[in-house]
């Protein structure tokens, strides 16, 4: 609970993009995923605060900036701003957006590191690395890529396979070769810095039985876990684009030890902007009675639930109450492909179709398990213009009309139908706590199947033929006042889900945006605005124009 008892305090991160491209559709997927819930949870009147940022390090950043003959520093403030731009494009409602290339970053890694070695959790061992002779460069695990050992999946990266999901050595894959020069590395002995996880194994595994992690995840896990754990490389060789380690000269934090500190990084930016600095220790302290939940990928997993977890544990820092998982995102079936159209970035999209689609199609898919999520670009038309359009919107455009034509848009003082209303208000819990479990494919089911009860009670009371007769226009707008009520508790359903229609939808009936608390306060004599169309139809050309358009970038 809070510290005034009354409402729940919780932290929310998503992975952090990667500074050195702009964003596409799978970084949008997460976001809007845990955008969703945090919208949820502040509607719910919870205090929910929700951070993220740029993961500004590693040797992709300097050769990247390299490449295009500008400074590292110079890179990340350009990428920062596109990546900004499109979260704003997709309505992602973050507290604070900030950069792992920051002093507050340097301070928190500095400080981990510290406490780590205090506990003798840091040991220096001489280890050999792939070294591209040609480039005069330690290769990172982003720029090496070979057969992964474990599953033997080609042209996979030196830290991880997209494939099965393992991590390794970027030395452990078969056939190495480097991304910058294509050429085979060759081995070189450097002395590297290691956090000793492979002592830290129980408590690993006490805090997984304690979090908040499903249960596909912690099988995955367990490749780990029932195993050795092998200690951690947290150290890089000069040149690196970096913090350099206090008292190592030209070594670096490795990117992955602060990235996810990143997230402390900016939650005390936050705060400091807030003038709140004191509530860092509320929040991060080892005793903190605040929430604390991560939303990534399952390409990540291992970072945030074994190397992250441990860090913290071992630097008195709190661990997270839970870490979210995803699958990837894939498109008509297949991964992402530039060739066919379907590596869609997300200003690709924004500029061509609204996102409240996007935002609504992909809650229809997300559960809380890891499988990947299909984009089927033709279900996508169909069940945007099907279930958004042709059954949400259509409540409001089949009534509001009659309102504003013949009763100089008031609302009538009686509910014609009050069973229908409190049934709607009922199923609220349901939904609700479907949300709360993340089960976001569950509550839009729930929603559409109110939805087609809303639209199967005006095709029942048919007002278009009533409004002939005088005797009736009482009852019309008696039967229209009821469907805007339903029309309104169905919107404050979805608000989680698509906020910006549903703030179009809160100016048309005149009301401020309500809490989830506040459904049973119902519009009677109430005076709405004139109804003008909300959302049209996704239009098949507009599909077709993204995927040209993406197979130019």
């Amino acid at each position: 609970m809070s510290k005034n008892n009354s409402k729940r305090d919780i932290l929310v991160t998503n992975a952090l993009p990667y500074a050195n491209g702009h964003l596409h559709l799978g970084h949008i997927l997460e976001h809007i995923q845990s955008d969703i819930w945090v919208r949820f949870q502040r509607l719910q009147d919870n205090n929910c605060t929700y951070i993220c940022g740029e993961d500004a390090h590693g040797t992709s950043i300097m050769l990247k900036a390299e490449e295009e003959g500008i400074s590292p520093e110079e890179l990340i403030k350009q990428v920062r701003v596109s990546h900004e731009e499109d979260f704003k494009a997709f309505n992602i409602s973050h507290n604070n957006y900030h950069t792992t290339h920051s002093e507050e970053n340097r301070y928190y890694s500095e400080t981990i590191f510290k406490r780590l070695k205090e506990e003798g959790l840091i040991e220096e061992k001489e280890i050999e690395q792939l070294y591209d002779t040609e480039k005069g460069l330690f290769l990172s695990d982003r720029y090496v890529k070979g057969t992964c050992p474990s599953c033997k999946s080609e042209n996979q990266y030196g830290d991880n396979c997209e494939v099965c999901g393992s991590a390794y050595s970027a030395v452990d894959l078969i056939d190495p070769l480097s991304v910058i020069t294509k050429t085979t590395p060759k081995l070189k002995k450097s002395t590297h810095l290691f956090f000793k996880l492979s002592v830290l194994k129980e408590e690993i595994k006490n805090w997984l039985k304690s979090a908040q992690v499903v249960p596909q995840a912690i099988n995955k896990l367990s490749e780990w876990t029932e195993s050795e754990i092998k200690d951690w490389d947290i150290s890089r060789d000069a040149p690196y684009f970096g913090f350099e380690i206090p008292e190592y000269e030209n070594k670096f934090f490795y990117v992955w030890l602060d990235a996810p500190i990143g997230y402390l990084a900016s939650h005390k930016n936050y705060l400091d902007k807030l003038k709140k600095p004191e509530d860092f220790n509320y929040y991060w302290n080892s005793d903190s009675t605040a929430e604390l939940y991560h939303f990534i990928g399952k390409d990540i997993m291992y970072f945030h639930t074994l190397f992250f977890p441990a860090m913290l544990l071992k630097s008195n820092f709190r661990q997270p109450n839970g870490v979210f998982i995803h699958g990837f995102l894939t498109v008509d079936g297949e991964k992402m492909s530039k060739s066919r159209g379907t590596f869609i970035l997300a200003k690709t999209y924004h500029e061509i179709l609204d996102p409240e689609y996007l935002r609504f199609y992909f809650a229809a898919k997300l559960g809380t398990g890891i499988d990947d999520i299909d984009l089927n670009l033709e279900d996508f038309q169909q069940r945007t213009n099907s279930d958004l359009v042709g059954k949400f919107i259509n409540i409001g455009s089949r009534t509001a009309n009659f309102i504003n034509k013949d009763f100089n848009n008031k609302l009538s003082g009686t509910l014609h139908e009050e069973s229908l209303i409190k049934e709607f208000i009922d199923r609220g819990s349901d939904i609700s706590e479907a949300y709360e479990k993340r089960e976001f494919s569950k509550a839009i089911r729930e929603i559409m199947d109110l939805a087609d009860k809303a639209n199967q009670y005006i095709d029942k009371m048919e007002p278009w033929n009533l409004i002939k007769e005088e005797k009736n226009k009482e009852l019309v707008q008696s039967i229209c006042t009821t469907s805007l009520n339903l029309f309104r508790l169905l919107t404050i359903m979805l608000n989680p889900v698509i906020p910006d229609l549903c703030s179009r939808i809160y100016s048309f009936l005149k009301v401020d945006e309500p809490a989830w608390n506040e459904m049973d306060k119902l519009l009677t004599s109430h005076e709405i605005d004139i109804y003008k169309p909300l959302l049209i139809r996704i239009e098949k050309e507009q599909i077709e124009n993204i995927i040209l358009r993406s197979k130019e970038v």
